[in-house]
């Protein structure tokens, strides 16, 4: 018997990558959404229960396509790893081009949209109704690091995007959570951390995936509604 089935996007590297293979080790079928068909099937080493669909989250079409063909070979959509974003360099406000700006709120903000409005789409039409919805937050949903202007803006929104789907998906079965990841040891923060004066402690990002896979495999009934994984020395409580 084929196991639950999760959309995971932005499974091409980071966390989407170390998530999406976390919960193929743990019998999930996976269907991985990003950009890059290459980095999707480089996630997925060839596992006969991974579903590779290359889709920009900014386009509402693609994105619809994608989980509509998910939710016909698998008969339903059990959960949504809502996790596709991007960041900018550090800048001050003044130095951010509208353009980058604009461009970061497309991926972390209407693209997490699209991708939920999908998943509640076909969890309010499947029988039995139902499903869960994660998103990835922040640390920066609650404090920001300096010169994050736009990053920090977008996941504020998600914050609410949460609340509000949490709200709406009540009547349907449809749970929805929110982790706030801080410093997971993804290759790009790896790199980052080694070219900075001041590094900061990192934690395993198998510790996100565990946390995820934790949030997904609740019973029914029951919701992590907000979660938040940080490696335990980082400046977080008491940054400002």
């Amino acid at each position: 018997m084929a196991g639950p089935g999760i959309i995971v996007t932005g499974a091409g590297s980071g966390i989407g990558r170390a998530t999406a293979r976390h919960f193929l080790a743990h019998g999930w079928r996976v269907a991985l959404i990003g950009r890059r068909e290459a980095a999707l099937r480089e996630t997925a080493q060839d596992h006969a229960q991974a579903r590779i669909l290359p889709c920009d989250v900014r386009d509402a079409a693609a994105v619809d396509a994608a989980f509509e063909t998910v939710a016909a070979e698998w008969g339903r959509i059990d959960a949504l790893f809502n996790n596709a974003g991007r960041g900018l360099s550090p800048a001050l406000p003044d130095q951010v081009a509208p353009a980058d700006f604009r461009d970061v709120i497309d991926i972390n903000v209407t693209g997490m949209f699209l991708c939920a409005r999908a998943a509640f789409r076909l969890m309010r039409a499947q029988d039995p109704q139902g499903g869960r919805i994660i998103n990835n937050g922040s640390i920066s949903a609650h404090a920001p690091r300096p010169g994050s202007v736009a990053y920090t803006v977008s996941k504020h929104a998600v914050t609410g995007l949460t609340r509000s789907l949490s709200l709406d998906g009540r009547d349907f079965g449809i749970a929805c959570g929110q982790i706030d990841i801080g410093n997971a040891a993804t290759e790009l923060l790896v790199e980052v951390s080694r070219s900075s004066p001041a590094p900061e402690p990192l934690m395993d990002v198998a510790v996100v995936a565990d946390a995820v896979l934790h949030m997904a495999s609740l019973p029914e009934g029951a919701n992590v509604q907000f979660m938040t994984v940080m490696a335990t020395n980082m400046p977080f409580i008491g940054r400002g």
